[in-house]
Parts: structure tokens; sequence; C-alpha cells
């Protein structure tokens, strides 16, 4: 068994830096040669994987909503402590995978309707995720303060973004 960390695939890789342009120039203004070239491959080679832009982005964003369902699951709270403790996590996210979370926190902006399927879909999913996080801890009205909490999320986006920390409910410390 080697010791040596296993290199990324080559759909990883492009997944990489998909998600980087994705963030920097928006889904609309990301192009696949773009990505290409970002990733060092081909515009043909980016199409062996993806069919399109829209499944390439889609991508992207399922490797985000694992990460954040990841960190929501795992988190290991008091039940007085769970809320701000997964707002950290998320906090957290946002640092060690920037560019992965502004492109989930403002996906829902894309028109495409295979796109904007996904999304639904995986903030039902982190929903529901949250909602049962909340119910396991007794916090009243958990379906109520989950959508409270991804409210929050967003607004931790919209500060990133703007470059504007005092919006964020949980500032860094």
């Amino acid at each position: 068994m080697s010791s040596k960390k296993a290199s990324p695939s080559r759909k990883d890789q492009i997944i990489d830096a998909a998600v980087s342009s994705f963030a920097e120039h928006g889904f609309y203004k990301t192009t696949t040669a773009n990505v290409a070239k970002a990733a060092g491959v081909t515009q043909p080679y980016v199409f062996h994987f993806f069919k399109s832009k829209e499944e390439l982005f889609i991508a992207v964003l399922e490797r985000a909503k694992g990460k954040i369902e990841e960190a929501f699951s795992s988190v290991d709270a008091p039940p007085e402590q769970l809320v701000e403790t997964m707002g950290r996590a998320f906090g957290k996210l946002i640092e060690t995978h920037r560019d992965e979370m502004l492109v989930t926190m403002q996906a829902f902006t894309t028109s495409e309707s295979a796109v904007r399927d996904t999304v639904r879909d995986h903030f039902t999913s982190i929903h529901q995720t949250i909602i049962r996080r909340f119910e396991q801890a007794g916090i009243p009205n958990a379906q109520f303060a989950a959508s409270m909490f991804i409210g929050s999320g967003l607004i931790i986006t919209m500060s990133e973004v703007l470059e504007a920390p005092n919006l964020s409910p949980w500032p860094k410390k």
C-alpha cells in the first residue's frame, strides 16, 4: 500500500477548474473553453466527461452539496449550541471551499431548467438535513428554524461576495 496521496482524476481537475471559473465569472459568462484552458485540457476532452456546460455546473453543485450535508451532519454540539456550531461549520466551508459555497448559494439565480431542478432538490435535501438535526436537538419549530438557518447562509454568502463581513450573523473571530 502506497503512502502517496492519489492524484485527482482528470474529471476532478476539470470540476476544480469549473468551480473556480463559475465562482469568478458566474454561470453565464463561464465557457467550457475557459474551463478546459484552466484545467489544461482541450474543450473536446471536457465534453468527454460532461455533455454540456449545464451538466458540468451540476457536477460542481453535486460536489458542494455533499460537502455541506457532510459538514452539517457531522457537527457535534449540545442542543443549545447546535445552531451556532452549524453556522460556524458553514463559515469553515466558506474558508476551505469558498468558491464551491459561493457557486452553490448563488446557483438559484440560474434559469436553465436542469440547473434549477438540481438546485431546488439540493436546497430541499439540505433543508431536510438541517430539520432532522434541529428536531433531534429538540429545537422548537425545527422547520422554521432550518429555513432561517439557510437564510443566514445566504447572508453569509452575500457578505463574502460583497466583502462586507459585518453582514454575517456569525462574524469571524
